[in-house]
């Protein structure tokens, strides 16, 4: 009920004008992510619609190089004209010459400018004429309220007035990103096409069908929107997507008569007369994280001689004006406007994806449950960018948002609410349970009870050599210091290797290793811990001031066998903690480290159990007190891959002297202790027993066993 509560508020929010501002990025984090991901170089061929560009190669080159645009007209219709000439369906004017150099009223000579330069746009006026007689040409206008910007009177009686003028007004977002485009206008008391629906539907030699309620159809067509009266523009990445023509280069090769290149390039399509400049008519769109420069549109020239093009366009966010109409012309055409989810089906993703942010904060741990939405996001993002690939512009803001909102609150309502007891129960027991004991308890809802398993586990025992004596010489409070560091410094070492301390008993620690939490390689994990306890005491002994001033040494102890395992105690009070004959057996083997000299001693069983990871040295066969039983005892003495040739020395020859003592051969045990025996503390015990039993040799009941006295 909690997740369905903050999941559906989180995605209702998502969807609300509050996050009006963004939610645009959603066209163009797909309109990037198609380009790089999906999107082929286009062809150039195929695009139905192409730009005829007044770009900054116009401006440089002759005879338009220090020329007011105003003087450009003769030239635009000669363009014009073998543009049309060539097979273009349509030509379109996405710029708008509001005034005519016809009716300048600048003072020149005895009069004016403009009765100076009477009949200059006549070349230009005829060919508009001419075009729109077979309706194939539209200029444009923009709406402004009561003042609308549009083409100078003459162009206007030339076109025929409203019938081929059309407007150029564009749609933007609240961040000033245009996304869409309107299909329709109001001009006076008709509704009237757009540019691009205008130019598409002449093309296609179909009358759009405008519904009262703003969709349109054309050609069967039924154009999508999720705003009334507008489409969705679907922009490819890139720049190569529309070619693109300098119109200095084409005025050169209309000059010239090579009407077989517009022919080529024009024939059949719809062309759009537009700025291409580096700082005029810019526009944001959902295209601005998948730009290029303008100049970088790779088109056969007609003129090789022509002045250079110029530099590649600048790469930025925005794009020229002229290619948002285009664009439009493209979509309408090919039947590829962008289609956007209504309200209700946003509602729902969104509601969904905030259902699983809520979902995996309540499951899992904080940092999981961020992982796992972000995979599941990533999931979706690509699967969202593969329907775009198909025109279908699923939402990405809201369902990130409301899943990453529904994932905060969950993880905040965990920390204030649900999971305050379970902090406080986990902080309670820290210091006293296993951590794995204290999340099963938690897990299972129940609290602890007294009872136990059978398990195989590796009991670790140690103990502070000459304890007591130090206890004498040192203050309490300064006794109490060293213990602690120690306790905890080799508390640590004991549980990164898995382990868990059962209790301290004085300077003694006794810890289990393969239960609570299961463990196949305890014997192995206990044999690390006692390598790494011994050497972190040796780096306290050398760092620690108080450590220098009593150094310490420690003798382990370590026996595998089967325990029991569990809540041991009275029924008010109780312990988790291993109960068996391992645990007294590796308290006797710890001990037998004070009678042989060493550090760390392992019963057959866990030497059996850690395998070849370890270099280890067979002692004796001894009984220890308590216990009838005989059992090898090994010694620890390095990582197999650690072990120095000194150390292979000893070992071998201590197990030459072993086998011969075993066998009887005394004077020949002797021999082989006696190699080390002046370094090595249990060989010299080996050797005066050798070298005892050769002046008094033993009867025929000789038993090799040691049987060992202290604990």
């Amino acid at each position: 009920m909690t997740i369905a509560a903050i999941a559906l508020v989180c995605a209702a929010i998502s969807v609300s004008p509050a996050l009006e501002p963004v939610r645009g990025l959603s066209l163009d984090i797909l309109t990037a992510l198609r380009w790089k991901m999906f999107q082929s170089a286009p062809d150039p061929a195929a695009s139905p619609t192409v730009v005829v560009a007044i770009d900054e190669e116009s401006y440089r080159a002759a005879p338009f190089k220090g020329s007011p645009t105003l003087t450009w007209t003769g030239e635009i219709g000669r363009v014009l004209t073998a543009v049309v000439d060539g097979g273009a369906k349509v030509v379109g004017f996405d710029l708008v010459i509001p005034t005519s150099i016809e009716t300048s009223q600048i003072p020149f000579g005895d009069g004016v400018l403009g009765e100076k330069v009477r009949g200059f746009d006549r070349d230009f006026l005829r060919a508009l004429a001419s075009a729109s007689t077979s309706g194939k040409v539209v200029l444009g206008e923009i709406l402004r309220g009561d003042q609308p910007i549009l083409p100078s009177p003459g162009q206007r009686v030339a076109v025929r007035q409203q019938q081929n003028i059309r407007p150029l007004n564009v749609q933007t977002d609240s961040d000033d990103t245009v996304r869409r485009l309107p299909l329709t206008f109001v001009v006076g008391d008709a509704r009237i096409s757009g540019m691009a629906l205008e130019l598409a539907s002449r093309a296609l030699g179909a009358t759009p069908d405008i519904e009262a309620g703003g969709n349109v159809t054309l050609a069967g067509y039924r154009i999508p929107g999720a705003v009334p009266n507008t489409m969705t523009l679907n922009f490819a990445g890139g720049t190569d997507d529309i070619p693109t023509f300098s119109f200095a280069d084409l005025r050169g090769c209309a000059a010239t008569g090579e009407k077989d290149y517009f022919r080529r390039w024009f024939d059949g399509r719809v062309v759009l007369i537009g700025t291409v400049l580096d700082i005029e008519d810019r526009r944001l769109t959902s295209k601005r994280f998948a730009t290029g420069g303008d100049g970088e549109r790779h088109i056969p020239r007609c003129m090789h001689d022509a002045s250079p093009p110029a530099a590649a366009g600048i790469k930025g966010s925005m794009i020229a004006g002229v290619y948002i109409h285009a664009t439009a012309v493209n979509n309408l055409i090919t039947r590829n406007a962008a289609v956007e989810p209504g309200r209700l089906p946003t509602l729902l993703i969104a509601l969904l994806f905030a259902a699983f942010g809520a979902t995996a904060a309540r499951v899992f741990r904080p940092p999981t449950a961020v992982l796992s939405f972000a995979a599941v996001s990533a999931l979706g993002l690509v699967g969202a960018t593969f329907a775009f690939t198909h025109a279908l512009a699923l939402p990405l803001v809201e369902p990130f948002a409301a899943g990453t909102a529904a994932l905060a609150a969950m993880v905040g309502l965990r920390f204030a609410v649900t999971d305050r007891d379970r902090r406080l129960l986990q902080k309670s027991f820290a210091l006293y349970l296993a951590p794995d004991v204290i999340n099963r308890m938690l897990s299972s809802k129940k609290l602890p009870e007294l009872g136990g398993e059978t398990r195989e586990v590796t009991v670790f025992f140690s103990d502070i050599a000459g304890f007591s004596a130090i206890a004498e010489n040192m203050p309490p409070d300064r006794l109490m210091a060293l213990m602690n560091k120690y306790l905890s410094d080799m508390t640590d070492v004991i549980e990164a290797h898995g382990g868990y301390v059962d209790k301290y008993i004085g300077d003694s620690i006794v810890a289990v290793f393969g239960a609570p939490a299961d463990d196949p390689d305890h014997a192995a994990n206990a044999a690390r811990t006692a390598l790494d306890c011994c050497a972190r005491l040796a780096e306290l002994n050398a760092s620690s001031p108080v450590f220098r001033e009593h150094p310490l040494t420690q003798r382990i102890g370590i026996n595998s066998g089967e325990a029991l395992v569990g809540n041991f105690g009275s029924r008010r009070r109780f312990n988790y903690s291993v109960m068996s004959d391992a645990v007294n057996l590796a308290s006797r083997l710890e001990g037998a480290n004070k009678f042989y000299g060493t550090t760390i001693i392992a019963s057959d069983a866990t030497v059996t159990l850690a395998g070849e990871d370890f270099a280890w040295r067979e002692l004796d066969e001894v009984r220890v007190k308590g216990r009838n039983q005989a059992l090898k005892i090994y010694e620890l003495v390095a990582r197999s891959d650690e072990l120095s040739a000194p150390q292979q020395a000893l070992i071998k020859a201590y197990g030459d002297g072993l086998a011969h003592w075993r066998a009887g051969e005394f004077h020949l045990a002797a021999e082989a202790f006696g190699r080390s025996a002046e370094t090595d503390r249990p060989s010299a015990l080996f050797r005066q027993r050798a070298e005892q039993m050769t002046r008094q040799p033993p009867g025929g009941d000789w038993d090799p066993i040691r049987t060992l006295q202290e604990k």
